[in-house]
């Protein structure tokens, strides 16, 4: 069955304004983050077991962990390049939620102590763009970007940059080279971006999918985060289907649902005459 930690106020269109998230709860973790260590909200986001939701799985609080010790300007990367056949949650996301993008990006920036970060969009996303730029608007007119977030101290500069339709530019560091000017195609590793990304400066890169999920992590707890999932991937997933399924759409489960039960009971089973042949997991 379908757990909605993220996508609870999804059906909403007024969510995706500033005053209409506001209604719903939004921007009510941040006052809450900023008044926490960093390194406290980086070892909950650690506890939680949160994984990178953009197919790699990586812990994201073992990757924030890796920056280095010093007094480099960090910086943090939304990776909203989604380019995986059959894959549009990330779409989703920011056209309906996109100051949930933003206040997990502020919560996470400011964990790794980054005062600029960008969102890297997919160039084909025109309306994400559009929405999400508006979201940016109303965000710095709050006060809740730019200097002093919320009286706060916390200074914080967000900026999106739009691809140019190069899939590869989805592997982090194809689009850190991009984000430089460059081609985008993949360094060698290492360095590791948390080590040396973009600029050459400790770099973090998050999906748009794993940077919202760090708002319930904060506001309730590790611990109420791992009612859901499994013992190594706790939490839940955002999951795109499309093909020959009654009502395809994303659909957020708790991590470890059978797929047969997300097709048959979220997605209504197959359309009448058809038979399931196969399944392409991405």
């Amino acid at each position: 069955m379908e757990v909605k930690l993220l996508t609870e106020h999804y059906d909403k269109k007024e969510y995706r304004s500033l005053k209409g998230y506001q209604k719903w709860g939004g921007y009510e973790t941040l006052p809450k983050a900023l008044k926490m260590k960093p390194e406290q909200i980086i070892a909950a986001v650690k506890d939680s077991g949160l994984r990178g939701r953009g197919g790699a799985g990586f812990p994201t609080g073992v990757k924030w962990g890796f920056l280095p010790k010093n007094k480099d300007t960090r910086y943090l990367l939304c990776n909203a390049d989604e380019g995986e056949p059959g894959t549009f949650k990330d779409r989703m996301m920011m056209e309906r939620a996109p100051h949930q993008l933003i206040e997990g990006m502020i919560i996470s920036a400011y964990a790794i102590q980054s005062p600029k970060s960008y969102i890297y969009i997919r160039g084909e996303y025109n309306q994400s763009i559009r929405i999400v730029e508006q979201a940016l608007r109303e965000a710095y007119d709050a006060g809740v970007l730019g200097a002093n977030i919320v009286g706060s101290g916390f200074d914080h500069e967000m900026d999106i940059y739009r691809g140019a339709g190069a899939y590869i530019c989805g592997e982090e560091t194809g689009m850190i080279s991009s984000l430089e000017g460059k081609k985008g195609q993949p360094k060698l590793k290492p360095p590791f971006p948390a080590i040396q990304g973009y600029l050459k400066k400790p770099t973090i890169v998050n999906n748009v999918e794993t940077l919202a999920a760090v708002i319930p992590i904060i506001q309730n707890g590790a611990a109420a985060y791992r009612k859901h999932g499994t013992e190594k991937s706790p939490g839940t997933k955002l999951f795109s289907v499309s093909g020959n399924v009654v009502k395809p759409g994303n659909y957020e489960v708790a991590l470890g649902y059978p797929l047969m039960d997300l097709i048959n009971n979220e997605c209504g089973g197959l359309r009448p005459g058809r038979k399931l042949k196969a399944v392409i997991p991405g």
